[in-house]
């Protein structure tokens, strides 16, 4: 597994990671969030022996990523923000480097090279200069490089950032792939990436951890869970709503009669709304339950980051 404790990194007076502790275990794709200059890329650097910790220490499957630098990075695979390559070399050339790199040579070099280029797709641009490639292609490339050598942790920062939706996609069916034998570690601050590919997230603010969960557990914790929203025919009696049991407050949208309800904590609402709708008579063209809105809980966590 990972695990780390009480990782720290400060800049001068900067603390940029502050006490960070956690761990992860195989078959987890944890979704490590947080705003910009939260820390989230700092931490991705330590855990992957690019940049030494101040204070605390993390380990990969045992190895220290300090004292056993080489043993841990063996068994990972790092895309970093931005999917740095050598822009004047071919797809096929620059893996073939890497693969080099990584101690492969004759016969097992073209399996391994062949092996990533069929994960990712890159058939069609194997010939060509990375520098020529879309942004989507040179984020495949830098996927195909840190799987690679089969690596047992695939930590991933800002995978999809930049991407299109078609590209996003793809690259989330991937990880999705990959991440059924490994640890997948995906650092974004996408929220709509924890939902898709995530099973754990954790959110820091400020270099600290503010929340860990899963995503519905994450989403529950928002004001909006279990909310019901109706769009109607006509006006709907929004003090006959909010005089329900069980309702917290109500919600003007911008679409003409069309309301949320908001429910108090741990409450089911749904089954009184409908009751009144029916015992008026309202025709209701759409009507949703609310699982929680991600981005409201990620606001509530971390609105102290720019001050």
């Amino acid at each position: 597994m990972i695990e780390l404790k009480s990782l720290t990194k400060r800049f001068a007076q900067h603390t940029a990671v502050d006490a960070l502790s956690f761990s992860v275990q195989p078959g987890e794709v944890l979704g490590f969030l947080g705003p910009n200059g939260a820390g989230k890329s700092t931490t991705m650097k330590m855990l992957t022996g690019f940049l030494a910790p101040t204070a605390g220490t993390a380990s990969i499957f045992g190895h220290d990523i300090r004292t056993r630098t080489l043993q841990a990075q063996r068994l990972t695979g790092y895309l970093p923000e931005g999917a740095p390559c050598y822009g004047d070399m071919t797809v096929r050339g620059f893996l073939e480097f890497i693969a080099e790199v990584r101690g492969f040579r004759g016969a097992e070099k073209r399996a391994r090279v062949e092996r990533a280029v069929a994960q990712v797709e890159l058939e069609r641009v194997l010939g060509q200069d990375i520098e020529t490639l879309s942004k989507g292609f040179k984020r495949r490339v830098g996927l195909a490089q840190a799987i690679l050598h089969d690596p047992r942790v695939l930590i991933l920062d800002e995978p999809t950032d930049g991407l299109d939706p078609n590209q996003k996609h793809q690259v989330r069916q991937l990880i999705q792939g990959l991440a059924q034998d490994k640890i997948v570690i995906i650092s974004t601050h996408i929220l709509e990436e924890v939902s898709a590919v995530c099973s754990r997230a954790l959110v820091i603010a400020a270099g600290r951890l503010v929340a860990d969960g899963t995503p519905l557990e994450l989403e529950r914790r928002s004001r909006y869970h279990q909310a019901v929203t109706l769009v109607a025919d006509g006006p709907l009696d929004e003090q006959a709503f909010a005089a329900l049991p069980g309702v917290a407050g109500i919600e003007r949208n911008a679409a003409e009669h069309s309301l949320t309800v908001l429910a108090q904590p741990d409450a089911v609402i749904l089954p009184q709304v409908n009751a009144l709708v029916a015992a008026r008579g309202w025709t209701i063209r759409e009507l949703n339950v609310e699982r929680g809105r991600l981005d409201e809980v990620f606001r509530t966590l971390t609105r102290g980051e720019a001050a």
